[in-house]
């Protein structure tokens, strides 16, 4: 995980294109609480080959370790749209009645379901308080934790698919260099991963979450 973290803020950084259009850079930081709504997950079992599908009321438990968080670099740009990339560390976790039916001893995407994307960011300006909108493209790349019924146990990060993310929030600025912000974010991707012994599973993970964080301008 924190060679995921390492490369995004790396990544964020040397970006092309900052050093000629940001006007100034912002690094935030946030955690908050995060839910993830009833997805419908599919495949084939490694062990019976056997086709599933059951609808699964994941879990979020943004609190337990490893806990919910979230990075975002922005540049900033006056008067036009701001660009920049984030890295979010979703969690779902498949509850005990999901499992059973699906036949499995174990699901989940906690370490985590992982969501890198390139957002477009707009700013609006009031008195002491600021809002803003974003959305971003990008890719999930989840850590597979999967056990299926007298099956192997598939334990690894995995590229799952495409993931997109939109956020709405307000920021006050305390200083020149540190704000705080509150915001109402939204993530969707497409989870399409390999399971070890020839299974697979697909779904559709979404999240909501209220997220709380501090920024650092330079």
């Amino acid at each position: 995980m924190l060679r995921f973290i390492f490369c995004f803020l790396v990544f964020s950084i040397f970006l092309p294109t900052q050093n000629i259009y940001a006007n100034s850079i912002e690094i935030s930081f946030y955690g908050g609480v995060q839910s993830s709504p009833h997805s419908r997950i599919t495949g084939k079992h490694s062990t019976s080959g056997a086709q599933y599908s059951e609808l699964v009321g994941w879990e979020g438990k943004s609190f337990e370790a490893p806990i919910y968080y979230g990075i975002r670099t922005t540049f900033w740009r006056d008067d036009r749209l701001s660009y920049g990339a984030e890295f979010t560390h979703t969690k779902a976790y498949a509850p005990t009645s999901a499992l059973q039916s699906a036949g499995f001893d174990r699901l989940e995407f906690t370490d985590g379901h992982n969501i890198f994307t390139v957002n477009i960011i707009k700013l609006w300006e009031l008195n002491d308080f600021n809002t803003y909108s974003l959305a971003g493209l990008g890719v999930a790349i989840p850590h597979v934790d999967a056990l299926p019924s007298g099956g192997l146990h598939t334990f690894e990060y995995q590229f799952s698919g495409l993931a997109f993310r939109a956020a709405i929030g307000l920021s006050r600025r305390l200083n020149d260099e540190f704000s705080v912000f509150s915001e109402y974010q939204f993530t969707a991707s497409d989870t399409k991963v390999t399971l070890l012994n020839g299974g697979s599973l697909n779904t559709k993970l979404l999240t909501n979450a209220f997220n709380f964080g501090i920024s650092y301008n330079f």
